[in-house]
């Protein structure tokens, strides 16, 4: 049965660097989480220390009602998938599929069933009796999921499982592994430095950065509403506009900036809700809320006229840069683009952002 994981005040030093600095979170049972940031965030760490392999300096992990702060890994009922499938290529799938169980003392009488269940719901249960060389990739890597699946376990703890798979095979084991943990039933934590694989299968993210959780939300509340520039700037791509809040319009917030008056739905990302007349903040503006040669009536908001300045076509999207006055460059994504601009050539446009898709983060 999945249980909530509740991590509290967790701080791990190696020497004496804090590499994790106070993290507080709570996640679902059942829940598929994230711990997403760059290399060096503390994102392994803290899944090392939920699965028993890192011993925290401070705080505490619960799983359910269970303290499991000071247990061994094999006390947590825990199963964990690491980046190399770690597979015996001497063994059968079955046989390694059934190696944890054999460890853990399982009679053979309940063994088979167990395995032929987790192979199954890895959509492996026909090839039992292949060697894992006989496998691509992806499936080696539903084998290692299969493993760690048939100790029956509260919670699955996935380290960038699909690092070493070739970019279609990531995006075709998106969807398995959401699939599998759901099925199964099980909490799951999973580390990535992937922004899409997070997006993409996620309940809900937590972003690191330098050993601290800077945000935690679903994907789309963490990419739509960042609540700062390192996060805005980690979950996608953004433009930021440098300005200065010039008082309220309505609900929004009117900035200016080098390009002209902005106008921005809400109050400010990091959290505080006000923006103050005279505060600096940035703009956050994602390129596919740019729209390009937008005719818009007279006193529309956040309209602005400029020069497409460069492309990146992307076959079915193309990625444009529009210089703004004041030197400002948006970056605007195109949907099946008719359009390519190459050096030199400066194509005026129009540009149009809604207010709602523009953030307004403290500076």
């Amino acid at each position: 049965m999945a249980v909530p994981i509740i991590i509290e005040n967790l701080v791990k030093r190696f020497g004496k660097t804090e590499v994790l600095k106070g993290i507080d979170v709570r996640i679902g049972a059942g829940e598929i989480f994230f711990l997403l940031g760059p290399s060096g965030c503390g994102k392994t760490t803290l899944l090392r220390a939920i699965a028993g392999l890192n011993e925290p300096d401070g705080g505490r992990i619960l799983a359910g009602d269970r303290d499991v702060t000071h247990l061994p890994p094999h006390k947590r009922d825990m199963g964990m998938v690491f980046q190399s499938y770690a597979l015996w290529p001497h063994m059968t799938l079955f046989e390694n599929v059934a190696f944890g169980l054999e460890m853990r003392g399982v009679p053979k009488a309940d063994m088979a069933p167990r395995v032929m269940k987790a192979l199954g719901l890895v959509r492996l249960a026909d090839r039992a009796q292949s060697k894992p060389n006989e496998l691509s990739g992806g499936q080696q890597q539903r084998v290692a999921l299969a493993r760690a699946l048939v100790i029956e376990p509260q919670c699955l703890l996935l380290d960038e499982p699909l690092s070493n798979l070739d970019a279609k095979l990531r995006i075709e084991m998106r969807t398995e592994i959401r699939r599998i943990c759901k099925e199964a039933g099980l909490t799951a934590i999973y580390v990535t430095h992937d922004q899409k694989e997070a997006l993409s299968i996620a309940d809900r993210v937590a972003v690191l950065e330098s050993g601290r959780l800077l945000q935690t939300g679903a994907p789309d509340e963490v990419y739509l509403r960042p609540r700062n520039r390192f996060v805005a700037q980690f979950i996608g791509e953004t433009t930021f506009v440098e300005g200065r809040v010039t008082g309220r319009k309505g609900d929004g917030v009117e900035v200016e900036t080098a390009a002209g008056t902005w106008l921005a739905a809400g109050g400010v990302g990091d959290g505080s809700g006000t923006a103050e007349a005279g505060q600096p903040v940035w703009l956050s503006v994602r390129p596919e809320a740019v729209r390009l040669h937008a005719e818009m009536p007279d006193g529309t908001p956040n309209v602005f006229d400029g020069a497409l300045s460069g492309t990146v076509y992307l076959g079915e999207t193309a990625q444009h840069d529009v210089e703004l006055p004041g030197g400002i460059v948006l970056k605007a994504l195109e949907v099946r683009p008719r359009r390519m601009v190459r050096d030199g050539n400066r194509e005026p446009v129009r540009v149009h952002v809604d207010p709602s898709d523009v953030q307004v983060l403290a500076e």
